[in-house]
């Protein structure tokens, strides 16, 4: 059997591959960025974009000797051209009937989100719900399967929400319930291999597509899942801070600046509305109970470390910035200038140079601090810091060697400053 899965690369859509390959089926993965040759057997790539690829005639020539397809293409954040009508509805109904029009391909399995239904009230939602509406209309046999909160410990979501379960405080807005009933990716993965190793019969009145429920085994206040995580990492008990609805809706316009965050006046609305349903499906696909929320965590002290890093790097990484910027300031004419000059002069600076050399520092000092909070990459920036502070006190300690035993230690305490930014040095994406 063939096997056509949109989406390969991604956090779902990796752990489906898996599965599928371990089973023994051929799959043809279709990614964004294919590598230059596969190194698994029966695997193979296609070159995909969900954003461009709008065609049905391109889509149809991709399904010759395809037996099912399985999409798992998703995004929760628009970005450019990836927008949730083009990514989660416009292009799947594209794919969907060129499934129709196959000669060859004999089911469909499209991974939707719980809440895709007549309820649902955010653009997320309802672009998953055009999709899943319209391949249920179509006279061909398909799945629909619609998960809660998905774990998984190479997830965006599940980082997310370990970081906040590591934090000393966690904050939840308004009174609505909040329940969830998160299911772990490897149980997810799992389902899916079930439909297509035994689809289901087909339905009544004879519906050729089925819309199915994966969720864990019991539905819970998101607070507590996050109380659960905290606990399989080995951290104490989770605080609470109660806050009001209108607090998480302001945070939520200020989250939407901040590139990457899941927390958006949409995705409270969905937190508010819950996540949960019957996990009867999920036990008849994966012939078990899905695992236990307490069982997510596989290795406590690394996920306990990586989880503290992800928002303590931040507030690192905006201490060094702020020190920086306050350099500048300082130098820049709240010390008094011919202090500083008089200081550049003792340093071996000529004096008809002091002035320029002094506004130069200032601003250079100004834009790194600017840079550490706007780059995405920074490990260059980094490394120029451990040099300049390097040898800004090199040169202190031969010039202005009284610096060396002054009371209040300014040179001493660059060590800490330089061990700080060796450590975001290191910790910096290549």
């Amino acid at each position: 059997m063939r096997i056509l899965l949109t989406g390969a690369s991604g956090f779902i859509g990796r752990h489906v591959l898996n599965v599928l390959l371990a089973e023994g089926y051929y799959v043809v993965a279709a990614v964004r960025k294919p590598p230059a040759a596969s190194t698994r057997a029966r695997l193979s790539y296609i070159e995909a974009d969900f954003a461009k690829d709008t065609d049905k005639s391109t889509w149809l020539a991709r399904l010759e000797g395809i037996d099912v397809v399985i999409n798992t293409v998703g995004i929760f954040r628009e970005h450019g051209a990836q927008t949730f009508a083009t990514i989660h509805s416009d292009t799947p109904r594209v794919l969907f009937a060129a499934c129709v029009e196959s000669d060859d391909v004999r089911m469909v399995i499209q991974l939707s989100a719980l809440g895709a239904d007549q309820q649902a009230d955010t653009a997320y939602h309802l672009s998953k719900k055009a999709a899943d509406d319209y391949l249920a209309l179509l006279p061909l046999r398909s799945a629909i399967v619609q998960p809660s909160l998905v774990y998984g410990k190479d997830g965006v979501s599940a980082r997310v929400f370990r970081t906040l379960a590591s934090m000393p405080l966690c904050a939840r807005f308004g009174s609505a319930p909040q329940l969830v009933q998160p299911i772990h990716v490897d149980d997810v993965a799992c389902a899916i291999a079930s439909l297509v190793r035994r689809p289901l019969p087909v339905g009544p009145a004879g519906a050729t597509a089925q819309r199915i429920a994966l969720v864990g085994q019991a539905a819970l206040p998101f607070t507590d899942y996050l109380a659960a995580l905290r606990s399989g990492m080995g951290l104490g008990k989770l605080r609470v801070l109660r806050l009001p609805a209108w607090c998480g809706k302001v945070l939520a316009r200020l989250g939407k600046l901040v590139p990457g965050s899941l927390l958006n006046r949409d995705s409270l609305r969905m937190l508010d509305r819950g996540s949960s349903a019957d996990p009867g499906m999920t036990v008849r696909l994966i012939g078990r109970q899905p695992r236990p929320v307490a069982s997510f965590i596989d290795d406590p002290a690394c996920e306990r470390m990586q989880a503290k890093l992800h928002w303590l790097m931040p507030v690192l990484r905006v201490a060094i910035a702020a020190v920086w910027i306050a350099t500048a300031a300082v130098s820049a004419g709240l010390y008094p200038v011919e202090q500083s000059l008089r200081l550049l002069e003792r340093s071996g600076v000529p004096p008809a140079l002091a002035p320029s050399m002094l506004y130069g520092a200032c601003a250079l000092d100004l834009l790194i601090g600017i840079g550490i909070l706007t780059l995405k990459r920074r490990r260059w920036l980094w490394g120029a810091q451990l040099l300049l502070i390097g040898f800004y006190t090199l040169v202190i300690a031969v010039m202005l060697p009284e610096f060396l035993l002054h009371p209040y230690g300014p040179l001493s305490k660059n060590l800490p400053m330089l061990a700080a930014i060796w450590l975001l040095f290191e910790l910096e994406e290549k």
